[in-house]
């Protein structure tokens, strides 16, 4: 394994932790981050970032689950983070395709393997990295259970402005614009541009102040808004996911009763429709679940250990879906 940087310094996560660099079979090159508990662990979560997110913003809860025995492994997907980037503008946020992320996904748990982190493997997968998550289930990923935090299972859009979104970011991209920034992003990070009182991250101001401090020290980390094409991109993966059944892991899904990013009209009904799973609202929380207040994350890892605890079998290997 060829070593890669681990922000330590930023991360507030478990003593010990590392990160090295994994390819996939495109070429493109992408960071693993993980951290061990001590003694012998139960198994390792993989935790899937969403969108503009990195390995050290998962230090916290990373400090979480190795006191609750188990190893930790997070992602920095291609096009953020310091993994590569894919346009001349660093700060945009693109995609080729949407399902080049499943060649990360392929890097990475190759990577795992030969680290040695131990099984069985869990998923930990929140926002984008839920819809990433998804289709890895679907494709028949080996772990023994599925947790998602808020997934993007569909982006919330005005009624009125979805058809708009659609045909801009597929004019867009035919154009040959398709790098550009979509409507109303910049390329100054949603944490560093929006003031405390106005967001729709969490609603607690230290945790908000904690993801500030990890840009502002480690601003290589940072991104803004996504490219037309990744918005064309995502719509058309979270449509496709949409029409194919649920896979059959058992699986938590937590959502806060205050999101305002994702579509928790496509949550509630996969999760309806989902044999053995079970969807976990959250008074007063919003999008970062796992960045909430103590009260909120208490809640989410008193049911997420235990239930990570229950799976330490395989379930059936799923048959792969068309």
């Amino acid at each position: 394994m060829e070593q890669a940087p681990f922000f330590a310094d930023v991360a507030d996560g478990p003593d010990g932790g590392q990160a090295a660099w994994a390819v996939g079979s495109d070429g493109v090159r992408v960071r693993a981050g993980w951290w061990l508990p001590e003694g012998d662990a139960k198994g390792t979560v993989l935790i899937f970032p969403g969108r503009t997110e990195y390995v050290e913003k998962y230090g916290r809860d990373a400090r979480v689950l190795t006191a609750g025995g188990y190893a930790v492994l997070a992602i920095d997907w291609r096009g953020q983070g310091i993994a590569d980037r894919l346009t001349d503008n660093a700060r945009v946020g693109h995609v080729g395709l949407f399902t080049d992320y499943q060649h990360d996904v392929v890097a990475v748990l190759a990577l795992a393997e030969e680290a040695g982190l131990p099984r069985p493997w869990h998923l930990l997968a929140h926002s984008m990295g839920g819809c990433i998550g998804l289709r890895a289930l679907m494709e028949g990923m080996a772990v023994n259970s599925a947790v998602f935090s808020a997934p993007m299972w569909g982006i919330r859009l005005a009624a009125p402005a979805r058809p708009a979104a659609w045909a801009l970011s597929w004019s867009g991209s035919r154009l040959g614009l398709g790098h550009l920034l979509a409507p109303g992003t910049g390329e100054t990070p949603y944490p560093l541009d929006s003031d405390f009182a106005d967001n729709k991250l969490t609603t607690d101001a230290e945790m908000y102040d904690y993801m500030r401090r990890q840009l502002t020290g480690q601003p290589d980390l940072s991104l803004g808004g996504p490219s037309l094409h990744w918005l064309n991109q995502a719509l058309g993966e979270t449509l496709q996911l949409a029409r194919r059944p649920s896979p059959s892991y058992p699986c938590l899904t937590f959502l806060g009763a205050e999101e305002g990013i994702v579509d928790t009209g496509r949550i509630h009904a996969r999760m309806a429709n989902w044999p053995g799973g079970e969807l976990v609202l959250l008074p007063g929380a919003r999008h970062e679940v796992l960045m909430e207040t103590p009260q909120t994350r208490e809640a989410v890892f008193s049911r997420m250990i235990p239930f990570l605890n229950a799976h330490e079998t395989a379930p059936e290997a799923p048959a792969r879906s068309a």
